[in-house]
């Protein structure tokens, strides 16, 4: 994978846990939990601003998230939390979420050791958000 195809995928990433993250913040009615709900969505911004600055200095078009991949998250939002909007559940989603995202990124890391060091910083930083995440998420199980 070019490492321009993984900036990409950066980018495609943080934007979906921005979109899942105001999909699950509709439906909590708590609000110490909805302002660190806000607080995940400004940090994935700060990395989906990072990926966008770095695609343009390098005249790079980005792709929108595909409409079935976005739509296919809402819906499993929708469906998961249909008789469960408490904390614990959607807290469970959105670890579930970051894990996968943890996962993939890590791997980029590892099969990747050429990456310019500006976008693995990105990469590392967004590793670390989600972990962070899955931390702060954990207190509502």
């Amino acid at each position: 994978m070019e490492e321009f195809e993984i900036l990409k995928e950066i980018n495609q990433n943080a934007k979906m846990g921005m979109d899942s993250l105001s999909t699950v913040l509709k439906k909590s009615q708590d609000t110490k939990f909805k302002d660190l709900l806000n607080t995940q969505h400004d940090e994935y911004q700060n990395i989906y601003d990072r990926t966008q600055e770095l695609l343009v200095k390098n005249n790079l078009q980005m792709e929108d998230t595909p409409t079935m991949q976005k739509a296919m998250s809402w819906m499993g939002i929708q469906l998961n939390t249909v008789n469960d909007t408490s904390n614990s559940k959607l807290s469970e989603l959105l670890i579930q979420g970051n894990d996968m995202g943890i996962i993939k990124g890590t791997k980029l890391l590892n099969n990747h050791s050429f990456l310019d060091s500006e976008i693995k910083n990105i990469l590392s930083d967004f590793v670390r958000l989600q972990e962070k995440n899955i931390d702060d998420l954990k207190k509502y199980l």
